[in-house]
């Protein structure tokens, strides 16, 4: 039978506490980092909240139920600032103004007005993936202080509502690049403190890459447009034929043709997603690659330069240096440890 509950929103550790012992299964806690899985007669698979510094935290799920799940949160001491990220299956969301379906690479960035219920629901045999960060803005004042003068309007407003008096909704899409951090959640195969740490920095990594795109998109509200779950999948497509064939060069044109989209319709998506251009976006996966055969290969920088589909080495080491603030020779020996292997 459906599962429903109603839970306390102060600080993720105590949310999924709460929720297993709803659903009367076993716990594990180890040090910042609390876990449950779902017993068999409701689904498989986990949910697991890691707490860090500054009121900063997270819950990290990944499951498959058998019959539908709602979470209600409710306030009691602070109305965090929350943002989800949805990864999989659709998941519904109510609040007292709102009630929508939020569907793969969709996020919410949210805090509620105060004494305002908000509802998760999540599917019965739907995979369901999905990460949440959560910040008690009153704790994490400590961290961003001395920064707070060079936040700009929005990033301010956001933050400096301590105590959650302000209800806040914003709703979008977010990048591929967001979803394979993500991902680096899941596969972490590092333990106690080097987990934590790896575990923070990958948090800071993808507060600040949606962050980034929030401000971004917020300055340009009329070109904001809902994309099709259909496009979404076709964007995809276009990032992995861009991943799998950086030794080639890709039109616009010919890579909007393989996906099925026009040119336009690719443009826009990849500005919505990525908040760049598909020709930009290709020229930073060839120079992430570049740097990579730079730190971890014996080519030279004239093989590494027709490895990323770039006839010119001095526009590769143009490229190359408008990023990382070094030309690839001086990047290699650096990363080499002082070994010149160029040609």
């Amino acid at each position: 039978m459906p599962v429903s509950t109603i839970l306390k929103h102060d600080f993720v550790k105590s949310i999924v506490l709460e929720l297993s012992k709803k659903i009367k299964t076993d716990y594990e806690e180890d040090n910042n980092e609390l876990c449950f899985d779902f017993p068999k007669n409701i689904g498989n698979g986990y949910v697991k909240a890691i707490e860090f510094d500054f009121g900063l935290g997270i819950i990290i799920a990944d499951f498959l139920l058998k019959d539908k799940l709602s979470i209600t949160f409710k306030k009691d001491k602070i109305n965090p600032l929350k943002i989800f990220f949805n990864l999989e299956s659709k998941i519904e969301f109510k609040d007292s103004e709102n009630e929508i379906k939020l569907n793969r690479l969709e996020s919410l960035m949210l805090s509620p007005a105060t004494k305002e219920p908000q509802t998760f629901r999540f599917y019965k045999n739907k995979p369901t993936t999905f990460l949440l960060v959560h910040i008690n803005r009153k704790l994490f004042e400590e961290k961003i202080e001395q920064f707070v003068d060079d936040m700009g309007e929005k990033l301010e407003t956001l933050f400096r509502d301590l105590n959650g008096i302000n209800k806040f909704y914003y709703k979008d899409y977010f990048s591929l690049d967001i979803a394979e951090l993500i991902e680096d959640f899941k596969s972490c195969d590092l333990t106690d403190f080097m987990q934590s740490v790896y575990l923070e920095g990958k948090t800071y990594e993808v507060i600040t890459q949606y962050l980034q795109n929030y401000i971004e998109k917020s300055s340009r509200p009329n070109n904001h447009k809902l994309l099709r779950k259909s496009t979404v999948v076709k964007i995809e497509d276009a990032v992995k034929i861009i991943k799998t064939e950086l030794d080639v060069r890709i039109s616009v044109q010919a890579l909007s043709k393989r996906v099925g989209l026009n040119q336009n319709t690719l443009q826009s998506g990849f500005k919505q997603l990525f908040s760049t251009s598909v020709n930009e976006y290709i020229r930073d996966q060839k120079i992430e690659y570049a740097k990579n055969l730079l730190e971890n290969s014996e080519l030279n920088i004239t093989e590494i330069t027709y490895k990323i589909g770039i006839n010119s080495r001095s526009y590769f080491s143009k490229l190359f240096k408008q990023r990382f603030g070094l030309t690839p020779k001086q990047y290699i020996i650096q990363s080499r440890k002082g070994v010149e292997k160029s040609a």
